[in-house]
Parts: C-alpha cells; sequence; structure tokens
C-alpha cells in the first residue's frame, strides 16, 4: 500500500524538505525504506536543517519500531561527521593563518595570548579555539603586514 499524507498538501513525491513535520511523522510511522533512505539523506546533506530538527522532534514522541533507533543514529552520526568536518576547517585556518604571520609557533601563542601548547591542539583540530582567540589570530598577519610597510 502506498505512503499517503493526511492533512498536508505535501506528498511523498515531493522533496522531502517539504513534507514538514506531518510528513515526516507519515513517513517514518506508515512508509517504508525508501521514504526513510530519502529521510537519512536529507538529514546527513543538512544535519542541523530543518528536516534534521524536525525528525528530531518527531523522534521524541513517535517511536516507530526499528525505523526510529535507526533515524536516531543517522541523526547523531550526520552531526557528529559535520562537527569533525568542521574542527578540520578551523585547523587548518589556525594553521593558514600562522604560517602567513611569517612567526614562529612561540611567537604567533604569544600574540594572541596562549601557551605553544595549547596553538597546538588548537592546528591539530584536538580543541577548537573560540571566537575570540579565531579574531585575534586573524589579526596578526595584517599587524605583521603593517608593521612591515612602515619599517618597523
Amino acid at each position: 500500500m502506498p505512503l499517503l499524507f493526511r492533512n498536508i498538501e505535501a506528498t511523498p513525491d515531493d522533496p522531502v524538505s517539504e513534507w514538514h513535520l506531518e510528513g515526516i511523522q507519515a513517513a517514518l510511522e506508515r512508509g517504508d525504506l525508501s521514504h526513510w533512505r530519502r529521510l537519512a539523506a536529507e538529514v546527513r546533506r543538512h544535519p542541523w536543517g530543518e528536516v534534521s530538527q524536525e525528525l528530531a522532534e518527531v523522534l521524541t514522541f513517535s517511536r516507530s519500531y526499528g525505523s526510529a533507533s535507526v533515524m536516531d543514529a543517522v541523526v547523531l552520526s550526520s552531526r557528529d561527521e559535520a562537527v569533525r568536518r568542521e574542527r578540520e576547517v578551523v585547523a587548518a585556518e589556525v594553521r593558514s593563518l600562522r604560517e602567513a604571520s611569517g612567526l614562529s609557533g612561540r611567537e604567533f601563542a604569544a600574540r594572541i595570548g596562549t601557551s605553544p601548547s595549547r596553538l597546538s591542539t588548537y592546528a591539530s583540530g584536538k580543541v577548537v579555539p573560540s571566537a575570540a582567540l579565531m579574531v585575534r589570530m586573524r589579526q596578526v598577519p595584517l599587524e605583521g603586514n603593517c608593521l612591515d610597510r612602515h619599517g618597523a
């Protein structure tokens, strides 16, 4: 029996982003593997997007057999992977900013008010620096350029 949505204008053939809460709940409770795969693909594309948020909400009150635990895992693993990628991006920017400064790690760390060992954890991605510290890091290469222009 094909999945039908009730009380909403979207159909199961529409993009998942148009299903909204009631459509997601219907797909989770009465849908099949093809519907769950579409939901999972959208969550992987946008781990904190609207569909992911709505799916997480539906999972708080609708525990449909095995699909709920699988979808919980999809949301969690998608978000974990996104966080890992984001940490890599931040770490790469830290390394790039340090290299662009022309300073040693020790000198760069001193300029931004941290220790060389802490800077190393930022550059490796083990620790994510605060937004304020990222602003300071971004200003260091600019300070160096100003010093060069003024002959200091």
